[in-house]
């Protein structure tokens, strides 16, 4: 019979056990710079990466929907894909979601980035950094290139958009009826992150500077691998983590739909939805709602 002491001491080592997993090699390290360094030993044990999609075949494929969604990351159960915006104090692999994208874009782990959701044409890196940043002339700098002067960096500025200015994603996915598993699955497709023109930011002169654009369209499976190397603090649990791999495929967000695939060319709801906010709410809430419904409609005889 298992005594009170023993439940302690199992209990006991089940969290440490689970505590020096997830702190990454915390108490292996000799030295601070040693924290988070694994052996290839220690990688090959911990067989650390995303969970492989089974396949599907066209088939098996009951009935199928296309959406896209909007994530605001003003809602408070998006914040963990906006948070960190400051790096200064935070471990390496903890970023927020833009700037793990953008990591992955410049280290070429992650190539399969587009300007639209239909993935017409790929974009360059020359054409990313473009939508990141632009570079501003004072009139004090172009009376010194009149005056011959070759040098003006005193008088240049540069804007940049930072994490800080992401306002928010858009995903694409697929919603289908998976007749061989007998359930509605839903399969992200690529995600774009969402802020405001960087050529209108901060001017003065322009007129509505309040436009917000998709930056870049990322191919979520090219992403996966990178998307799960960066984790997500999880507010009731620090020491399970989860990735942005998880998070994203587990739907741990909140939502809007604001368009369905169509007969009208894949309008959006604000297309024929005009000038009311709260009517394209419902009308999202509707087709989320056609949606679940697809699952029950399809048991009932």
């Amino acid at each position: 019979m298992i005594n009170k002491r023993n439940i302690g001491i199992f209990i006991l080592a089940f969290v440490l056990f689970n505590t020096v997993h997830a702190q990454s090699n915390l108490l292996n390290a000799t030295r601070p710079s040693d924290i988070g360094k694994k052996t290839a030993e220690q990688l090959a044990v911990d067989n650390d990466k995303p969970l492989e999609y089974g396949y599907i075949g066209d088939r098996d494929i009951l009935w199928s929907k296309v959406v896209w969604e909007y994530i605001d990351l003003n809602e408070r159960i998006n914040l963990p894909m906006y948070y960190p915006v400051d790096t200064t104090s935070i471990s390496g692999n903890r970023r927020s979601l833009f700037d793990t994208l953008l990591r992955g874009i410049k280290s070429n782990e992650i190539t399969e980035v587009y300007d639209d959701s239909y993935f017409t044409a790929k974009m360059t890196k020359a054409e990313i950094n473009s939508k990141l940043y632009r570079i501003d002339t004072t009139e004090a700098g172009y009376d010194e290139l009149n005056a011959g002067t070759l040098n003006i960096d005193e008088y240049v500025d540069k804007i940049n958009l930072t994490s800080q200015d992401i306002e928010g994603f858009k995903i694409k996915g697929l919603w289908y009826f998976d007749k061989r598993q007998g359930e509605l699955k839903y399969r992200l497709l690529a995600l774009a992150p969402v802020a405001p023109d960087v050529q209108t930011m901060g001017r003065d002169d322009v007129v509505d500077a309040t436009e917000k654009l998709a930056l870049f369209w990322v191919w979520f499976p090219d992403a996966r691998k990178t998307l799960h190397e960066m984790k997500v603090f999880n507010n009731k649990n620090s020491a399970y983590p989860i990735s942005f791999d998880h998070l994203l495929n587990a739907r741990r967000f909140s939502s809007i739909i604001f368009r369905e695939e169509n007969i009208y060319g894949n309008r959006d709801v604000a297309d024929y939805v005009k000038g009311n906010a709260l009517f394209q709410v419902i009308e999202s809430n509707k087709i989320k709602d056609e949606i679940r419904n697809k699952e029950l409609d399809m048991w009932n005889y």
